[in-house]
Parts: C-alpha cells; sequence; structure tokens
C-alpha cells in the first residue's frame, strides 16, 4: 500500500460526507436540489491484509498511476448509490428553509 492508496469504503464515505455538507451549507437557501442518483466507477485492486485476521480489502488505484499494471491486478467496479434520507426514507434534499440536522442520516457509528 502507497500512501495515495484509497480503501473503496473510504471513497464512498467521502461522498456521502460531501452531500451532508452540501445540505449544510444550503440551509436557507431558496433553491433546493433533490439527490438523484450518484453513478460511481472505479479502477480497483484486491489486496489480502496479512495483519489483522487476513481479509480481502479493494483499494482505488489511482487513474493513470501505474501503467505498468496488469490487467489481472486491477478491476473495474462501478455501481449507482440512491441516497435517501435515514430519518424519513425519503429522496435526500439539498437545500431547505429549516435549520439543517443530520443527526439522523448515514445508520452509522455517530461519535465519528
Amino acid at each position: 500500500m502507497t500512501t495515495n492508496d484509497i480503501e473503496l469504503a473510504d471513497a464512498i464515505e467521502s461522498v456521502r460526507d460531501q452531500l451532508i455538507a452540501a445540505a449544510s451549507r444550503a440551509t436557507g437557501q431558496a433553491v433546493a436540489f433533490e439527490v438523484g442518483d450518484i453513478e460511481m466507477e472505479f479502477t480497483i485492486e484486491l489486496r489480502k491484509e496479512v495483519k489483522g485476521g487476513a481479509k480481502v480489502k479493494a483499494w482505488v488505484v489511482e487513474a493513470g498511476a501505474d501503467a505498468s499494471r496488469t490487467r489481472g491486478e486491477t478491476h473495474r467496479v462501478s455501481f449507482t448509490l440512491k441516497p435517501r434520507n435515514a430519518a424519513t426514507g425519503g429522496a435526500w434534499l439539498v437545500g431547505n428553509d429549516d435549520a439543517a440536522d443530520v443527526s439522523g442520516l448515514g445508520g452509522g457509528d455517530e461519535s465519528r
């Protein structure tokens, strides 16, 4: 692993965090946007991590970083995320008239 490697889970978490930041910044704005499908595509490299229980992790490969990589070592992954408000189950809106409350979004560990 190099210092530029990013776990696939971290890349997806970053998108979620940016959506929450955008919603917070848009509080009180006159225009609101409904977030539609988010299409993501990555080139990943699967590696077995020996420390901590030998599990396989997917690492995002920096675009154009290493032309010597063979096809067998990297894989292209694409998927679509459908963002939903975790509290209501409705569409995720970026911008509204109410103070932003993102405490119920994400459904994960709130202590981060």
